[in-house]
């Protein structure tokens, strides 16, 4: 940050034509939302006319309170709607119940925490996942502490039913399935893992805040789709997001229970202090109305029919990304995706971290992943409604992209910093050591006020982190975001 980039001071205060100005500037460093060019973190629809209504509800509600439902009704009536349109599309049965969260993380925390608290018999429970489940379930397991018994998946990257029956016990009091699974995009056998654990009286839990809202309607539009809904017996919570494929402005989520009685540890009451009695169905007390209001506004405008064209077109977009990439030599699918997801792998004359450089250059932004379990780097694809209109000019930045990785060659860590990095200890990680690492990757910037500075390409740090154990990636990623999460001096 340079003296010119600092803000004014806020003792000074400023228009509001001043302040919105700033804020467009600010902006302008971010990814673009709109334009199905940012294929992780944003949905885009494609509709200007649905993203305004989405911006007006949240604006209408921004000062609303969903702390007490009977101070603000109408966002319980909203609430209970966007439950019921999900419960038709989960095919749910009419005791289902459900609540709106601020995003997947939370609902799968929820119901994690919901699980374990049904079961105050177990002392040290676990949960068994699939090695491919969302890192939230970790953060979980880490929150409520609940062992997170990972199992290991099949080449097809779908969750192993016999290595989870092995890992069950006497402690398990949930099993989680993934519909898709993020990093391949592929549906787990929800079938045979919730007939397991209903065979053990264990919770299963779906996780489909990916494809909650793309896979009914490809079900209806002739695709082969596994079953993973509640019309699977066992199958006893379901997590789906608003803010992915419902296209719905960011800040939403639904945790949905099978029936009142499973949900009922989810609730949380406290009167045991001289306030008001805290009474809360999520882990947020005061929640802004804003994103339930944006939701409810964009579903209601969109309606069924509007998310059937939807997914004919995201479907269509991500089945036309497959089919090109199959005519781009040293570029592979990693996995036929069940919905909108997609892996790509490279061969050995180029790396997955130069294609997403060269990717951000022309325009588009991939997400890098990293290797894991004996499995190379990926280029992961989160498809948008709003990318089908782009594919071709897609394809052809990717065809360039992978072009010019090859020219480049496989990146290099330049051999000290491999051996520095492996030198460490994750454990014991000092602010010394991450400064020589800083130093050598060139993550250091030179602004006055010595803050951090990403380099334009990225393919050597992630080749870096690349190299590290995950727990020596934790320990640098979690000391990074601990020197950019400070204030600057004004």
């Amino acid at each position: 940050m340079t003296t010119t980039d600092r803000p004014a001071s806020p003792d000074a205060g400023a228009t509001a034509g001043e302040v919105l100005d700033r804020l467009r500037t600010l902006q302008q460093a971010d990814l673009p939302v709109h334009g199905g060019r940012t294929l992780a973190y944003v949905y885009d629809s494609g509709l200007a006319e649905v993203d305004r209504v989405g911006r007006e509800a949240v604006a209408a509600y921004a000062g609303s309170n969903g702390l007490d439902p009977t101070a603000f009704p109408s966002l319980l009536r909203m609430e209970n709607d966007l439950v019921a349109f999900a419960a038709r599309l989960l095919d749910a049965p009419d005791t289902v119940v459900g609540s709106v969260t601020s995003g997947g993380t939370e609902s799968v925390l929820l119901a994690v925490q919901t699980a374990r608290d049904a079961r105050p018999d177990v002392a040290r429970p676990s949960m068994v996942l699939p090695a491919t489940a969302h890192a939230a379930f970790h953060k979980a397991a880490h929150y409520f502490g609940v062992e997170a018994r990972l199992v290991p998946v099949g080449p097809d990257f779908r969750a192993d039913v016999a290595a989870t029956a092995a890992a069950i016990d006497d402690s398990t009091v949930l099993v989680v399935a993934s519909a898709p699974s993020y990093a391949h995009g592929v549906v787990d056998p929800v079938t045979e893992l919730a007939a397991l654990a209903s065979s053990r009286g264990i919770r299963c839990h779906v996780d489909a805040c990916i494809g909650g809202w793309v896979l009914p309607y490809a079900a209806r539009l002739g695709r082969a789709v596994p079953p993973w809904t509640f019309a699977v017996d066992g199958v006893t919570s379901i997590s789906v997001d608003l803010h992915k494929y419902a296209y719905a402005p960011k800040g939403t989520s639904l945790l949905l229970h099978r029936t009142p009685a499973l949900r009922r540890p989810q609730l949380f009451a406290s009167a045991a202090w001289p306030g008001y009695t805290m009474l809360n169905p999520t882990m947020q007390s005061t929640r802004s109305g804003g994103p339930t209001a944006g939701a409810w506004a964009v579903v209601r405008t969109l309606g069924d029919a509007g998310y059937e064209r939807l997914t004919a077109d995201v479907l269509e977009a991500t089945d036309q990304i497959v089919a090109g990439v199959a005519d781009i030599d040293a570029l592979r699918v990693v996995a036929a995706p069940d919905s909108t997801l997609v892996a790509l792998a490279t061969d050995a004359t180029c790396d997955a971290f130069t294609v997403c450089d060269e990717m951000t250059a022309r325009g588009w932004y991939v997400q890098p992943q990293m290797s894991h379990a004996g499995q190379p780097p990926t280029i992961h694809l989160s498809v948008s409604a709003a990318t089908l209109a782009g594919v071709g000019d897609f394809l052809v930045a990717l065809r360039e992209s992978v072009a010019a990785a090859v020219a480049a060659g496989p990146v290099a860590v330049d051999a000290g910093v491999a051996d520095y990095i492996r030198s460490l200890d994750p454990a014991a990680l000092t602010d010394d050591d991450f400064d020589g690492l800083l130093a050598a990757s060139g993550l250091v910037g030179e602004a006055a006020d010595g803050g951090l500075a990403l380099p334009e390409r990225m393919a050597e740090v992630n080749a870096m982190l690349d190299l590290a154990s995950p727990a020596m990636r934790e320990a640098l990623l979690v000391t990074f975001l601990d020197r950019l999460s400070r204030p600057t001096s004004a």
